[in-house]
């Protein structure tokens, strides 16, 4: 009878050892399929953007950039001989041309650039190339905007006057995002570097137009937060630079969805 029990018993134990070294394995075996997951997806990341970083680099992307500095520094210099009394409106406005000439090259001549060095069709014969390849690239070409914006924010902190540093470059992102988004949908449509580049500039000059009609409402692209009218309630204009800020953001996200879905068209682009 004791012999009977003590082999139920040694029974239940190895069934319950079993049972919990079946549901540990298990879970290891999840956890293990999850990271390999992730390493996955870390190591794309990585190689998609070391690959954009080189493609975005090898044209004339670093002569915008040393133009964009030159820019910035001979309108830091007029700032200072012209406008004695300045403040972070002049200084948001002297750094907006040069987040524009940063994010103009890649964004309108990105194509362009995949045509004429023969790429285009290796790049559109990878599965999503939407996303793996030209969303992956736009998120890389922002990022870089904002890295130089940020240094450039802090060389006019610097040189001129005291300021919130990563708010300046924050709130300059939003207008350089939504031309940038704009000249990459511009480009899907006209599928040339060129031609994009003339409607961009058009389409530039009528929006700066329109900025002094538009200037104390949400929808002026130009809009400058630092920039409060003499006449206007602080609260009602952070109520205004709120509501731009939305509409520039809702307006990015619209054209770069429409720019990726035009991209879907391969055989328009490969004739």
């Amino acid at each position: 009878m004791i012999r009977t029990t003590h082999q139920h018993i040694n029974k239940s134990a190895y069934r319950h050892i079993h049972t919990s070294t079946h549901q540990h394995m298990s879970t290891l075996s999840k956890i293990f399929a999850k990271e390999g997951r992730l390493n996955y997806w870390f190591n794309l990341a990585q190689i998609m953007f070391r690959y954009n970083l080189k493609i975005i680099f090898a044209g004339r992307f670093i002569w915008f950039v040393l133009a964009s500095l030159a820019f910035f520094i001979l309108l830091s210099i007029s700032l200072v001989f012209n406008e004695p009394g300045f403040n972070s409106s002049a200084v948001y406005r002297i750094l907006f041309f040069p987040g524009i000439l940063l994010v103009f090259y890649p964004t309108v001549f990105g194509i362009q650039s995949d045509a004429d060095s023969r790429i285009l069709e290796i790049l559109f014969g990878i599965p999503n190339y939407r996303y793996k390849v030209w969303l992956v690239r736009l998120v890389v070409i922002f990022f870089l905007t904002w890295l130089f914006i940020y240094i450039f924010c802090w060389l006019g902190y610097f040189a001129l006057i005291p300021f919130q540093v990563f708010q300046m470059s924050w709130q300059l992102m939003f207008p350089v995002t939504f031309l940038g988004s704009l000249a990459f949908l511009v480009s899907t449509i006209v599928k040339n570097g060129n031609g994009t580049a003339v409607v961009m500039i058009i389409i530039g000059v009528a929006l700066l137009g329109l900025s002094s009609t538009l200037e104390s409402t949400w929808g002026n692209v130009f809009h400058n937060p630092y920039a409060i009218p003499n006449k206007m309630n602080e609260v009602v204009w952070t109520m205004i630079s709120q509501k731009n800020r939305f509409f520039l953001t809702f307006a990015s996200i619209v054209f770069l969805l429409w720019g990726l879905t035009n991209l879907q068209n391969r055989e328009k682009f490969l004739k």
